[in-house]
């Protein structure tokens, strides 16, 4: 992050707490940002010394020209500083947040088997392209993403070296929330990306993209997207406005090992905390998550969810999403 000179009275509190948040393995970064921003409004609007007060706290929450995501953000940012402050015997106004970030109202697409099968035909059998190395690149980059149910940026952000050919997996390092997992992979993708490797990755350093764009850099987002669009139209799978996505692919992943799980008769209170640390989630608030979007898919499944969770999986919003 960009060096910031601290200004203010409490910019050794403000600095402390930044640490502390850092300690504790949370990113930040946003936030970070958000409390650099208010000490300089804490300065250059002439505040003095150690109390956050009411009347200094919510104009620069509520008087910003602030979206209603920021200001959600700040509310829920200097709730916890106050919390800080008050444990170490400063004093400081507890915001009662007045906002709530509006829950989404999209259902994920879980793709079929069929569908997947389609999907990946297309993306094989897509027209060579001059110049181009999508036919080479999309056959696998697209079948981890699928098998994986990794999200498209920790996949375009994959190095060489995040592949462990002895294990037979890939690490990912450093995702959402700056948390960092090994994935193992099946024996067809094993062998998919082992071959992917030893061709087209021949005399490549050990810091090379593993899914390049066309410079050998990051593959841009919007790329992969496009490229996405292409293999749904070859594959006949309708495409709207709402849907699907690339991401729809990790929620299928999730989807279809609980509902497998469940049909097996698994401990679905055992097997959770595993799909967890796959597709690397802090909490149980994703599992919340694909239960709530995908109830109109597989209603009993939420339902015996639901009924044998209810105690360890917290209400609240979650954005897997997001790249936080």
């Amino acid at each position: 992050m960009k060096y910031y000179e601290w200004k203010s009275s409490v910019s050794d509190l403000i600095k402390q707490f930044v640490n502390f948040k850092h300690l504790s393995g949370i990113k930040f970064e946003g936030q970070e940002r958000c409390v650099q921003h208010f000490d300089h409004y804490f300065y250059y609007n002439g505040f003095e010394g150690r109390a956050i007060t009411k009347e200094i706290l919510l104009p620069f929450i509520y008087e910003q020209d602030n979206s209603v995501s920021m200001i959600c953000m700040k509310e829920r940012l200097f709730a916890e500083f106050a919390q800080y402050l008050s444990d170490r015997g400063f004093h400081a106004f507890v915001i009662k947040p007045r906002y709530t970030i509006p829950r989404s109202n999209y259902i994920p697409h879980i793709y079929t088997a069929d569908e997947r099968r389609r999907f990946l035909a297309a993306v094989d059998s897509y027209p060579a392209i001059y110049n181009s190395n999508r036919n080479i690149i999309d056959p696998v980059m697209f079948r981890v993403i699928i098998g994986t149910g990794c999200r498209l940026s920790e996949i375009l952000n994959l190095r060489m070296s995040d592949h462990d050919r002895e294990d037979g997996a890939l690490r990912i390092m450093h995702s959402k929330n700056d948390r960092s997992r090994i994935v193992p992979l099946c024996s067809s993708l094993i062998y998919r990306l082992e071959t992917y490797i030893d061709t087209f990755h021949k005399d490549s350093p050990a810091d090379a993209v593993l899914f390049p764009g066309r410079n050998g850099g990051v593959m841009d987002k919007s790329t992969a997207y496009i490229r996405f669009r292409n293999y749904l139209f070859m594959a006949d799978i309708p495409h709207t406005a709402s849907g699907p996505r690339i991401h729809d692919f990790r929620h299928t992943l999730a989807v279809e090992n609980l509902r497998r799980w469940a049909e097996s008769g698994k401990d679905l209170s055992t097997m959770l905390p595993y799909l967890s640390a796959f597709m690397g989630h802090a909490d149980f608030r994703a599992t919340q998550y694909y239960l709530r979007m995908t109830a109109e898919v597989y209603p009993k499944l939420v339902e015996q969810m639901e009924d044998l969770l209810w105690d360890i999986i917290p209400e609240g919003e979650f954005d897997d999403e997001s790249d936080g």
